[in-house]
């Protein structure tokens, strides 16, 4: 009989001590093994979601740049103002700010020259335009151009597409629907019950508020995706702006020529010209990303109007000043839940030793060697050690499945039972280790037990 078996039927034979030690030690690893993976897994997630095919977040100078990247990538924090259209062609080349001016209308001069940050993107980049402040029930309301799901990547190596369970993408007009068109996100969607063909009146400014008169129509849904992008209901840039309390008012002293490419509407909508549109932020990705930290200097120094914010740097330092303490806080905690939960070993094995003298002065006598006698004890402990362990990983796992849905609703971060973080795998080793030294103490009581007098009492 090998000694692991010795050791399992020791444990059975106490079974009721055995099984409180185990389910003790369970319900403290469970705690550690939840707390540290909520936490490796939110902050993997944030980091993860930063980097989305883009290098900088570009909004109005107001504000902080943690707040524009939470705003913008997220979809966490409300926008302060808006910038001026003008200064969202500033990130264009001549001919497509010609063409801006040609599509919407305005001062011709806009479209005769390079706009001030065009060289820093470079004809492979983009800049793609974001316009918040409406909401669908709980969820926030994106206006965007097409380019959003066309240049765009997700996935650990930024290689993937949006792919849809419904659907498909926005266009920029369709005679079917006009402008008016809209992508939901996989939760927005499941929550609002909302499919491809339905429509929908988004809510000005706040959720539950005011909704605007016109509808859009559902022409796709997204697959999940585990990003923040799964709590958003896309619109057509072009609609969000035609809707009441979205234009900026013209003063009548705007340069003005009118529009000389805009699209043959069937019900008369016509675009907003460049004076009357605004922008929250813009999503930049520089075809040389060298240029990213040239671009974001030139702004912070030279631009009065705008700042630019790193997500990737945004969130580290939120990371290392607010969370990262916290980390420390909870390997202090996950250091003290381990030692009591081996002192708990130590204290059920040490005192079931005057009930298992008899038993180890008889094994002694069969020939069993001291060496043998303390190592079944070790085997007890560690056995005891990993059961523990892994049920209490279990438990956790469980339990942050259970609570995927709440966790996903305020992070967008899915999590499934499977689902692991860096930390939490250095738990079960050091539940372990310290159980391999709390059952010394027994074990050094067996390899000093008297088997004469044990046999005779």
């Amino acid at each position: 009989m090998s000694l692991i078996q010795i050791a399992w039927r020791n444990f059975c034979h106490r079974s009721l001590s055995s099984i409180l030690t185990t389910l003790s030690l369970a319900l403290g690893v469970g705690l550690v093994v939840i707390v540290l993976s909520a936490y490796g897994i939110i902050t993997e997630a944030f980091q993860r979601n930063a980097q989305s095919g883009f290098n900088l977040v570009v909004g109005p100078s107001k504000g902080s740049a943690l707040q524009l990247t939470l705003n913008s990538v997220y979809y966490l924090s409300q926008p302060n103002e808006n910038i001026d259209f003008t200064k969202f062609m500033e990130f264009y080349f001549q001919p497509e700010r010609a063409e801006m001016v040609r599509k919407y209308g305005g001062d011709p001069k806009l479209g005769e020259r390079d706009g001030q940050y065009a060289g820093y993107i470079g004809k492979g980049g983009f800049a793609i335009p974001l316009a918040l402040g409406d909401y669908l029930g709980e969820f926030r309301v994106v206006g965007t151009t097409p380019e959003f799901f066309e240049k765009l990547r997700m996935g650990p190596e930024l290689d993937e597409t949006f792919r849809f369970a419904d659907g498909r993408a926005l266009k920029e007009h369709s005679d079917q629907y006009s402008y008016f068109e809209s992508v939901l996100g996989s939760r927005v969607a499941n929550e609002m019950k909302l499919k491809v063909g339905d429509t929908y009146n988004p809510s000005h400014s706040v959720p539950g508020g005011e909704g605007h008169g016109q509808a859009f129509t559902v022409v796709g849904v997204m697959e999940p995706t585990g990003t923040p992008n799964d709590r958003a209901a896309f619109v057509n840039l072009e609609g969000f702006y035609l809707l009441d309390k979205h234009s900026l008012p013209l003063s009548g002293d705007e340069i003005m020529e009118p529009p000389t490419e805009a699209y043959d509407d069937p019900a008369g909508h016509m675009p907003l010209t460049i004076p009357q549109r605004e922008v929250t932020s813009v999503l930049i990705k520089n075809e040389v990303p060298f240029h990213a930290a040239s671009m974001y200097d030139t702004i912070k120094e030279k631009d009065d109007e705008l700042q630019a914010a790193a997500p990737v740097g945004e969130i580290s330092k939120l990371m290392s000043a607010i969370v990262g303490p916290l980390l420390q806080a909870l390997l202090v905690i996950t250091l003290i839940t381990c030692v009591v939960a081996a002192v708990g070993i130590l204290v059920a094995i040490y005192n079931s030793m005057n009930d298992r003298r008899r038993d180890i002065a008889v094994m002694r006598a069969l020939g069993a060697r001291r060496d043998t006698v303390t190592m079944i004890i070790l085997c007890e402990s560690l056995l005891i050690a990993v059961i523990g362990g892994l049920l209490g990983w279990i438990l956790a796992h469980t339990a942050l499945w259970a609570m995927g849905g709440r966790i996903e609703d305020h992070t967008g971060v899915s999590i499934g039972l499977f689902t692991t973080s860096t930390y939490e795998i250095y738990v079960l080793p050091l539940v372990l280790i310290l159980a391999f030294i709390a059952g010394w103490l027994p074990a050094a009581a067996a390899y000093r037990t008297d088997v004469g007098s044990n046999l005779s009492a």
